[in-house]
């Protein structure tokens, strides 16, 4: 059977992948801490799942919807959104989309046509970079000049002109940093001025911790909102991954294009999401912050404990989402690995603790650890993994 070189030029997701097999390992008896994925540990809160059973038992739930969701569910993310953001977006300008990932994946189909290109910053979650090249784009991968954070001049060296979007993604998969509202002004800046579009991953907004404030770019003027496309959705801060609620905020006309692409491949998404979705937004918010201080809780002891492991070095502190991202090239050496990927390949065989190798997000040094864990489980996977680099050094 052929196949097209399009699907030759893709790589499968790393994070799933790995995910799948330590709970293949597990399912075979072994005891393995699975720090891979993002996915919260929490139930989605009872209201939620009260309201999507409501949904099924009125009959709501049985047919298609409008391709970019119930009308009510749109009024009220441009609800939020506004809220939010002081803005005045309607439901015109939202498309509900099945999980997050869909929407990058729609904007994409929409936005580029062959060759154009995508600056990505570096680290970057691992479905962008695929994504532009089904879309018969290509990425360009930034790497910052210091830290995990990229500045206008970072971009501007990336630049051509055949540039017309970059994503931008605070809080950041995998390291949990948060841009700042003067380093989101400079990028956003520069955009206007070069007339690139910003897609603008806010999956995260919701979670961030130590006083962190989080600010988005549509928070700023008016001419970088206009540049900017908004990516959000509900997977992580309502703890509804397995519900694939995502969302887009942008222009009317691009909207329609959206609803084009959707309707010729995934259609509307599933009606009992929806109106979980809309629950979850118009309900009890306390969940939410519940969830968020648990996070908090985690990152603050996690992290020291993770930096007195040896050979483990972190940028900075995260702020935001629910990951840690040190750079383990030195504990690589110190236990005879040839590379970080052998070093994750070594955690999972031998002490038992599944994370994901940097090479995943661009940075090969580094491992993302999930901490959408409990916290018994990230302390003895910390101590798993601080015996197995001891032992060895």
């Amino acid at each position: 059977m052929q196949i097209s070189q399009r699907a030759k030029n893709i790589q499968p997701s790393a994070t799933l992948a790995l995910s799948t097999r330590a709970n293949t390992m597990r399912a075979e008896g072994i005891d393995v801490i699975n720090l891979t994925v993002g996915e919260p540990d929490f139930q989605t809160p009872k209201n939620i799942r009260d309201a999507a059973i409501a949904a099924i038992n009125d009959g709501k739930a049985d047919s298609y919807t409008p391709v970019l969701g119930i009308k009510e569910l749109r009024e009220k993310v441009a609800e939020v959104t506004n809220k939010d953001y002081n803005t005045n977006f309607t439901s015109d300008n939202v498309a509900v989309t099945t999980g997050g990932k869909f929407a990058l994946y729609a904007i994409a189909q929409c936005l580029l046509n062959q060759g154009d290109e995508v600056i990505i910053p570096l680290p970057y979650w691992v479905s962008y970079g695929e994504q532009i090249k089904l879309s018969d784009g290509k990425p360009v991968f930034v790497k910052p000049s210091k830290g995990l954070k990229v500045t206008a001049s970072d971009l501007e060296s990336a630049r051509t002109d055949k540039t017309v979007a970059m994503i931008l993604n605070s809080p950041q998969n995998p390291s949990g940093l948060v841009y700042t509202k003067e380093e989101l002004e400079e990028i956003g800046n520069w955009a206007v001025k070069n007339d690139i579009v910003i897609i603008c991953d806010d999956m995260y907004g919701k979670l961030v911790y130590n006083s962190t404030r989080f600010v988005s770019l549509m928070d700023l003027s008016d001419d970088i909102r206009k540049q900017t496309i908004l990516v959000s959705g509900l997977s992580k801060s309502y703890a509804m991954t397995g519900w694939r609620v995502g969302y887009a905020v942008a222009d009317a006309e691009f909207i329609k294009k959206i609803a084009a692409v959707a309707g010729h491949s995934t259609s509307n998404l599933t009606a009992v999401s929806q109106y979980a979705a809309l629950e979850a937004l118009n309900g009890d918010q306390s969940s939410v912050s519940t969830m968020r201080e648990a996070y908090e809780e985690r990152l603050n002891k996690i992290y020291e404990e993770l930096k007195g492991i040896p050979g483990f070095v972190f940028d900075s502190k995260p702020q935001g989402a629910f990951y840690l991202f040190p750079n383990v090239a030195k504990a690589a050496e110190l236990v005879g690995c040839s590379n970080v990927s052998e070093f994750a390949e070594f955690l999972l065989e031998k002490a038992h603790v599944a994370v994901v190798p940097g090479v995943a997000f661009g940075m090969s040094d580094y491992i993302r650890i999930s901490y959408a864990a409990s916290l018994d489980d990230l302390e003895e996977a910390v101590k798993r993994i601080k015996m197995f680099v001891e032992e060895r050094k």
